[in-house]
């Protein structure tokens, strides 16, 4: 069997403060036409004919969000954890794709949770399928936390998720319950949100 494949986008994207404002559009574009996942550049990108796989695109969303989203001082952590809770949809894939990252200088680990209880260190967390009957007691466990929520459950973020994945016309796309996260502190660049299919400015 082969290893996952190694999927670290963001080194073809320039460092420097300027060129990374202009060209973050165009990234989050990128990401939601579904071929961002090759690693131009980077010694094990997709072959000319691989296509990324809807749960590969939806991990490097996971990692990608964590660099558009302020989270508040109370937050702070050793590692800059991305949590799964139930049952796992990603496999390797999201181990592969922050494998030896960092965001704002923390190690950036996959961590795959049992309970909503133990997503309090999370700073992202995805709420897998099997757990929809249970989504309503979940997001009430996380109200008081700084927790970025993201599932593609449908009306996600009508019942009060943060961001809901969204599959539009073979792409996966995104929209986000903007009220929802700044009540739980976080900040959300505006930048992110121009690339949202939707903004939900009230919590419901």
């Amino acid at each position: 069997m082969s290893s996952p494949r190694r999927t670290n986008v963001w080194r073809w994207v320039p460092r420097g403060r300027g060129c990374r404002r202009r060209h973050l559009l165009f990234w989050l574009t990128a990401v939601a036409m579904g071929w961002v996942l090759i690693g131009v550049g980077h010694p094990v990108a997709l072959g000319q004919n691989s296509k990324p796989t809807e749960y590969e695109v939806k991990a490097t969303y996971l990692y990608k969000f964590g660099r558009f989203v302020e989270w508040p001082a109370k937050a702070e952590s050793e590692f800059f954890s991305i949590c799964v809770l139930g049952q796992d949809p990603f496999g390797p894939a999201l181990n592969a794709i922050i494998a030896n990252e960092t965001i704002a200088g923390k190690s950036v680990v996959a961590k795959r949770i049992p309970a909503p209880q133990d997503a309090v260190n999370c700073r992202v967390l995805f709420i897998g399928s099997s757990e929809n009957t249970q989504l309503k007691q979940i997001l009430t466990t996380l109200r008081d936390t700084s927790v970025l929520t993201v599932s593609d459950l449908p009306e996600f973020t009508q019942h009060g998720g943060m961001v809901q994945f969204i599959s539009e016309g073979g792409r996966v796309r995104f929209e986000v319950n903007l009220a929802t996260a700044e009540r739980a502190g976080l900040t959300l660049s505006s930048e992110l949100l121009k690339v949202a299919i939707n903004v939900r400015r009230n919590a419901r």
